[in-house]
């Protein structure tokens, strides 16, 4: 009868760790909106009275706090079944004894590690995984006084730095190189766009919504505004842009047509 007490402790701390684990769901779920949301407007840390980064840090922190509880329970857990459970034959005993050390390192690094972190690594790999694809870049200087966006192949992205290197594979006639150039680029300049064959997954941008769009026949990337959006039978979507920075020869703004897998949303700030 003497157990029956610490078979009450151990359903008790099971409770609890089925708890902690469930606010360790909701702390993760508000974490990964902010992850989406840094991945698809970097810029916005860079908006004066942008709580963004205070936000992720309380959270970090609840997520760190939920992790050491989480562990502090599981190892009472551990040590009330050990009572409980009857000694094994010796062979058995040395097999678990002589294991157990390197198991509880593993355990304590696994502990260690703030439970967030598996989301920032899924953040890498997603970006990683751009390597060989076209993306929008923004290739000027913080203080430039208009903002200079091409389209641009990622050739690789540091996981240490976070920084992107990138082909210019079309530069412009202008550039005094006359051949393709590289950058490298923090996270906060790059866009990658939507997957031509992902149309159903892809932001819609309603009418008058301001986008940075791809000029037809070139690598440039202007400010436009959404006229229409297009969608046909075979899914070849599209919009019919007004662009901002050309006129007609009748002083109109030009409207062009252009596939949604070549259409961004408009970074905040922008200058051009």
């Amino acid at each position: 009868m003497s157990s029956v007490p610490d078979v009450a402790g151990i359903v008790d701390n099971s409770k609890e760790l089925d708890r902690l684990r469930k606010d360790q769901e909701e702390v993760l779920i508000s974490i990964n909106k902010l992850h989406k949301k840094l991945q698809s407007t970097p810029e916005m840390v860079e908006k004066p009275g942008d709580n963004t980064l205070a936000n992720l840090r309380v959270l970090y922190t609840r997520a760190k706090e939920l992790s050491e509880s989480e562990a502090t329970i599981s190892g009472q857990l551990i040590s009330q079944l050990e009572t409980l459970i009857p000694s094994g034959q010796p062979g058995q005993q040395r097999r678990r004894i002589e294991g157990t050390e390197p198991k509880k390192k593993r355990m304590k690094t696994d502990m260690d590690m703030p439970r967030h972190s598996q989301s920032i690594r899924n953040q890498l790999d997603a970006l990683a995984s751009l390597k060989g694809e076209q993306v929008a870049a923004r290739v000027t200087q913080e203080n430039a006084e208009k903002d200079e966006w091409f389209v641009v192949k990622v050739i690789h992205f540091d996981r240490e730095t976070k920084e992107f290197e990138v082909l210019d594979e079309e530069p412009g006639d202008d550039e005094e190189s006359g051949g393709q150039r590289k950058y490298k680029l923090p996270m906060s300049r790059i866009i990658p766009f939507p997957k031509r064959n992902d149309q159903p997954g892809a932001q819609e941008f309603p009418p008058g919504k301001q986008v940075l769009a791809v000029y037809p026949s070139t690598t440039a990337l202007y400010k436009a505004t959404v006229v229409q959006l297009l969608k046909r039978k075979n899914d070849d979507a599209g919009y019919v842009l007004e662009f901002d920075d050309d006129e007609e020869e009748d002083g109109s703004l030009p409207q062009r047509v252009v596939p949604f897998h070549r259409v961004v949303d408009l970074p905040e700030g922008h200058r051009q």
